[in-house]
């Protein structure tokens, strides 16, 4: 089967997670990550899951799955190695048109979870498409060494610096030619070695007069 990549915004969608192991802690807190509005549904809570349900992070069901639980899920997560459980999820879901993902089962899921290696707004996902799970995470934790904090700030500082390019009136065709001249080869070792004159001389030299001014002192409070 082949796999679709996409990112999803889950922010205040409602996401439902059948089960209260360490799979659906696992599952809860990538959700969680994105904003969304989580219920868990399970007679038993690992402790953390039941900690994130005190402070108000989730919600609770302490109960097993039932018919019906799904009818204004979004997104459905079945994180329970109970057969008979998966395949009534899997049905509800399949009636209703909903994402569904059930733990380990391939066969059962819609979509898929990939490996997922995170810097702030920076994700580089890695998928076998369900082949083998481990080596997705063995590649996860190699980039995971090579792309550090570095890159987080990175990104929020391109991020701040693209609007104002966008709206520098600027046409496209140069527009595109200074998104390419921002990425010098040393930009993650300027940040990494906190050379900030480098990395200003640089976006300088780029931009000159053609954005607005004050976009260095929109960058700086990112890293000073």
């Amino acid at each position: 089967m082949s796999f679709y990549p996409v990112s999803l915004d889950l922010e205040k969608k409602l996401c439902v997670v059948i089960g209260g192991g360490r799979v659906a802690e696992r599952k809860v807190s990538g959700l969680l990550s994105c904003a969304a509005q989580v219920l868990v549904i399970s007679p038993e809570l690992t402790d953390r899951l039941l900690r994130q349900y005190n402070e108000g992070a989730i919600d609770w069901l302490d109960r097993e799955y039932r018919q019906g639980d799904l009818k204004q899920a979004f997104l459905v997560i079945a994180a329970t190695n109970d057969e008979e459980t998966q395949k009534q999820v899997y049905d509800e879901a399949a009636a209703h048109n909903l994402l569904l993902n059930v733990a380990d089962v391939p066969h059962r899921c819609n979509f898929i979870l990939p490996a997922t290696a995170r810097q702030g707004d920076l994700m580089i996902s890695i998928s076998t498409a369900g082949k083998s799970p481990a080596l997705a995470r063995k590649l996860r934790m190699e980039l995971e060494k090579i792309y550090g904090v570095e890159y987080r700030i990175l990104v929020d500082i391109l991020g701040v610096i693209r609007p104002q390019i966008l709206a520098s009136g600027l046409p496209q065709s140069e527009n595109e030619q200074i998104f390419k001249q921002l990425l010098h080869d040393d930009m993650a070792d300027w940040i990494r070695s906190q050379d900030w004159p480098s990395l200003e001389n640089h976006f300088e030299k780029v931009l000159g007069d053609r954005v607005g001014g004050d976009w260095l002192q929109k960058i700086r409070p990112l890293y000073l």
